[in-house]
């Protein structure tokens, strides 16, 4: 088992329900990215957990976990319904992959 799926196995609920609160918090028309979530809950080597955690929770319909990407601000490959959710937000794009993360970035909390 590699480090990271050994991270994965330990994490706790709390670390869990940190991040959704936080992807609670970001608004309509915005997005954040995996890393920024991490800062915000103060652990900032955690961008890969946060998205393992997302992942982990199911919470795409519960909590905006579509409003979630990466610094770069490209979608999650595979999640086709996160474009048009996006979309719908009035969330700008660069092109078929990518936020316009300049104009539609969270600024946090």
């Amino acid at each position: 088992m590699d480090e990271e799926a050994k991270a994965v196995a330990k994490m706790d609920e709390q670390f869990i329900q940190d991040v959704l609160n936080t992807v609670d918090l970001i608004p309509l028309g915005r997005v954040a990215s995996y890393g920024q979530i991490a800062q915000i809950i103060c652990r900032p080597r955690n961008a890969r957990l946060v998205g393992k955690a997302l992942g982990k929770a199911g919470g795409r319909g519960k909590h905006p976990c579509h409003r979630v990407v990466t610094a770069s601000g490209r979608l999650v490959p595979g999640w086709f319904d996160q474009r048009p959710m996006l979309l719908a937000e009035g969330v700008p794009f660069k092109d078929e992959n990518h936020v316009d993360i300049r104009r539609c970035r969270w600024q946090g909390i």
